[in-house]
């Protein structure tokens, strides 16, 4: 991806706004400027609050300084000073596309009966950045051939869990082996000359994924099903659930090599495929046969659901509940979550996020980049402003 004329831009932007605040007494090393270019070049011009910080923080070192930055900022940055100059620096803007396949040849092709003239800036855009901040609604047939290969990347590592089978301990103060201490001994006439140790092992957590299938979650769910093949093909402990009106296991159909072929077979396994949604009677019907016989126990359970159910509410929250008990953690996926002024007012959200450990947002791939941090560590759970603050386990009502 070409980078060279945007950042001159902003670098240009960037020692004018410096110059500024120079005229009004601010004194910035040369080490500042060098540092607030690279910083504006990173979060990009149009990124107000990106141009604000940085400069705050490669800037200005004294307390005293901050009134007249911001006067400087406020002048400069919304005025005509920013304005003038960036026009000055942008005789021409030529708008392309890079493609992931490599060069395509276009360079040797170009243009030059502008040599007289300042050359123009030629902005370049990656089409997978685009993929990854673009919403799954919003895909193309081939933006979802394309995102299997993104997908792939995703790495998805939960905290380990504590096994019962034991491993050697190189260091002492922990459980003798007594088994490999008298057999070392046996070479040394009797003697224990070296004591082993030996140790729990750990192993890496089970991750349950339930995906919501119904009619509500359909522009999502073609996109979150990849996701799920790509999940089920990065791990060892991996279950896919499809949850509609029944509860569907759909693990031995992802677990092909062949994207296009594992999601067929799951397709043609889910009878229900944008149908309605039960939630309450599918996570009842998990917990009962699959979640108390050991597949949730100490899992780390993801539900990717819009929460429109057109079941019980109250059924909903005491599965929820029971299924909580049961995981190291709950998690849920909403891709309705990034909406402006989103609030969970359907009766489904509402009764289960009383019980969910984490709720983050899954409508586009960043989206599910900040899921796979979610699974490694504990996140704060968000609804536009509002940070909903859950109660530990250990203090919630049984």
């Amino acid at each position: 991806m070409t980078t060279t004329q945007p950042a001159r831009l902003s670098a240009g932007l960037a020692v004018a706004f410096v110059d500024a605040l120079r005229a009004e007494g601010i004194a910035i090393p040369t080490s500042g400027t060098i540092g607030y270019v690279d910083a504006l070049t990173a979060v990009g011009i149009e990124n107000e609050s990106g141009v604000y910080w940085s400069g705050r923080a490669c800037l200005i070192t004294r307390p005293e300084d901050i009134d007249t930055y911001d006067a400087v900022f406020e002048r400069f940055w919304f005025a005509t000073g920013a304005g003038e100059l960036t026009s000055s620096l942008t005789e021409e803007f030529t708008l392309a596309m890079d493609s992931d396949d490599g060069d395509d040849g276009a360079d040797g092709e170009r243009d030059d009966t502008q040599l007289d003239g300042p050359p123009p800036i030629e902005l370049r855009f990656s089409s997978a950045e685009i993929l990854r901040q673009k919403d799954f609604a919003e895909w193309t047939d081939a933006e979802l051939a394309e995102s299997q290969r993104l997908m792939r990347q995703l790495r998805f590592v939960g905290s380990p869990r504590r096994s019962l089978r034991l491993t050697p301990a190189p260091r002492s103060g922990l459980r003798l082996d007594l088994r490999r201490t008298v057999r070392s001994a046996l070479a040394a006439d009797g003697e224990p000359i070296r004591q082993h140790f030996r140790r729990r092992s750990s192993r890496p957590r089970r991750l349950v994924l339930l995906l919501d299938v119904s009619g509500s979650m359909e522009p999502y769910a073609r996109a979150l099903i990849r996701f799920a093949h790509a999940a089920v093909a990065g791990r060892q402990r991996v279950e896919v659930f499809a949850v509609g009106t029944r509860l569907t296991r759909i693990t031995r159909e992802l677990a092909r090599r062949d994207v296009d072929e594992a999601i067929d077979r799951a397709a043609d396994a889910v009878t229900d495929w944008s149908g309605g949604t039960r939630l309450g009677e599918g996570l009842r019907r998990f917990n009962r046969d699959w979640g108390q016989r050991g597949m949730a126990r100490g899992a780390i359970v993801v539900i990717l659901s819009d929460g429109w159910d057109r079941g019980d509410p109250e059924a909903l929250g005491e599965q929820m509940q029971r299924l909580q008990r049961l995981t190291h953690r709950l998690v849920w996926v909403n891709p309705l979550k990034v909406t402006p002024g989103y609030a969970p007012l359907a009766r489904g959200m509402a009764a289960a996020l009383p019980f969910v450990d984490e709720f983050v947002e899954g409508h586009s791939l960043n989206a599910l980049e900040e899921l796979a941090n979610v699974i490694g560590g504990a996140q704060d759970r968000r609804i536009g402003n509002t940070v909903f603050s859950q109660r530990p386990r250990e203090e919630r009502t049984p």
